[in-house]
Formats: C-alpha cells, sequence, structure tokens
C-alpha cells in the first residue's frame, strides 16, 4: 500500500472518546490514529489483535525524512502506553448520575526493529469505543490531521468534525481544560487563548479541510465559554451559500416534542445526543425558560 493510500484512511470514533479526557503528543497521536485506520467495522475485535505502525507509516504522517525515524516512532510508543485516558459513561436510561472510566489506549507493545515497525494491542476497554459503532460517533480522515504538529490542534479538529454539520460549537473552557487534560496549566485566560486556542484554530485553517473562527462569551464578567464557528472550505470555493439555521449533528432535520432544531441546537451540550438536547429543550419550556 502506498504513503499516500495509508493517509486516506478513515477514522472512527466514539463521540465519548472524541470528548474523553486525555493529552497526547502529535507522536503519540500519529500512532494512535494510524492503529484506529486498521480497525474493522464489519466484524468484532479482541484485544488479541495487533496492529502495525511502520517507520515508513510514520515518516508520511510526520512529514520527517530523519534518519532517526524509528527510534521517534518507537520511543513515542512507549510513552503512548503509559497514557491514560478519562471517559465518562452515561447511565441507562434517564438517570443523572455519569461513571468515568479510567483505561489506557494500549496493553503491550511488540518491537520490530529488525523490519522497522512497531505493533499495538489495544486495551480491552479501549474496543468499544472503535468498533461496530452504528450511532454517535465522528469520523473524519487520517489525511485530515497528517500536517497538524499540535495536539491540541488534532483535539480541536475532532470536536469541531463531532458537530459538522451544526457549524457552530460553544464549550465551556473548563469543560475545554478537562478535556485536553492541561492539569493547571496555563491558569490565565490569556495564556489559554495564546498557548492553546489561537495556535489550535491557525494550524486548523491552515492544514485540515475546515476553516474555523472563535469569540468568547461571558458570564457575568468573566470569560466563560469559546464559541467556534467553522464550515467547508469547498463550500467557500464553490460559492455554495452558508447554511443560515444551525443543524442538529445528525442527518434528521425534524422537530422533537414540537420543538424546532434550532431551538434543541441552542440547548445542547458536549456529549449530548440530539435527543438529550431535545428533551432538555423541552424541560426548559416547561419550565418557562427561553
Amino acid at each position: 500500500m502506498s504513503e499516500q493510500q495509508e493517509i486516506s484512511k478513515p477514522i472512527y470514533k466514539s463521540n465519548a472518546l472524541v470528548e474523553a479526557s486525555y493529552r497526547l503528543s502529535p507522536a503519540e497521536q500519529r500512532i494512535m490514529l494510524s492503529c484506529i485506520t486498521q480497525v474493522r467495522r464489519d466484524q468484532p475485535i479482541t484485544d488479541d489483535i495487533l496492529y502495525s505502525v511502520s517507520a515508513a507509516d510514520y515518516a508520511a504522517l510526520s512529514g520527517t525524512e530523519s534518519h532517526s525515524v524509528y527510534k521517534e516512532l518507537a520511543d513515542a510508543a512507549l510513552r503512548l502506553k503509559r497514557r491514560e485516558v478519562w471517559i465518562k459513561q452515561e447511565p441507562n436510561g434517564r438517570g443523572k448520575r455519569t461513571s468515568t472510566l479510567i483505561t489506557g489506549w494500549v496493553q503491550s507493545i511488540l518491537y520490530v526493529k529488525s523490519e522497522g515497525r512497531v505493533e499495538l494491542r489495544f486495551s480491552k476497554d479501549m474496543l468499544p469505543y472503535l468498533t461496530q459503532l452504528t450511532e454517535q460517533f465522528t469520523r473524519y480522515m487520517l489525511s485530515d490531521v497528517a500536517k497538524l504538529n499540535s495536539g491540541y490542534a488534532i483535539r480541536l479538529y475532532e470536536l469541531l468534525c463531532q458537530w459538522r454539520d451544526v457549524g457552530e460549537r460553544e464549550v465551556s473552557i473548563e469543560w475545554l481544560r478537562d478535556a485536553f487534560m492541561l492539569e493547571g496549566k496555563y491558569p490565565a485566560i490569556k495564556d489559554f487563548k495564546k498557548r492553546v486556542v489561537e495556535p489550535a484554530v491557525e494550524q486548523v485553517n491552515e492544514h485540515t479541510s475546515l476553516w474555523v473562527k472563535w469569540d468568547q462569551r461571558k458570564t457575568g464578567r468573566r470569560v466563560s465559554h469559546f464559541v467556534f464557528t467553522f464550515g467547508e472550505k469547498n463550500a467557500k470555493k464553490t460559492g455554495r451559500k452558508a447554511k443560515t439555521k444551525k443543524q442538529p449533528p445528525s442527518s434528521d432535520q425534524h422537530s422533537v416534542y414540537g420543538i424546532p432544531s434550532e431551538v434543541i441546537a441552542k440547548h445542547a451540550r458536549p456529549g449530548d445526543s440530539w435527543e438529550d438536547a431535545a428533551l432538555r429543550a423541552f424541560e426548559a419550556r416547561k419550565a418557562g425558560q427561553k
């Protein structure tokens, strides 16, 4: 398989994993995403399967021609083995309590230095978030993030892709800090914007198929939320009119509980299904809220 074919593969992640709390370097992201593209979606998989990433694969994604590519790959794989991911699990039914799964991305690594590759085995807990996804998942192409050299930019791109049909996403600053697992880094909002948000937005605009603009919203006098407005660059080039109404993150454009889709979109929160947002809008209407 050619390098171009390799990076043109699709990535599928459950929305819960897209919104999970974790921090990976660009090198670790490239390894993980390369392995995810190899997951078969048409059949069950087990944690016995090994996924291979060669130095050539890594070089194609990183754009490097260094003689130390294999060492970079091997070192990043070892760091990845030690990384944690915190995944929030929604309760069954309409209960309000959530639980959090803390797990690792991979359970073992096999180094095959003579062939210039490493093989990784996903952890058992990770599998449900990568395979046999029929709803509540996000899809994009590996080539979309191949040129991004910031882990924050890759995370932001995924979060935008999750709401690709909406064209706008609002998240609280605290939620974004938690999702990026900053652990007290950049406590001042000006530093958070300078070190995380602005560089990530710049890279998404420069290297992906999306354009994105960002703004901030205050709660009282305090900046509490970031608002990202985005769309496909191709839509601008072809002169297609931008959507004038927010669209739900699914193909279903009908009202739910008698509430228009644009009203439901305003009540959506990170991690919500469309039905969850509709229920929240319905309860707000019953309570006499706007």
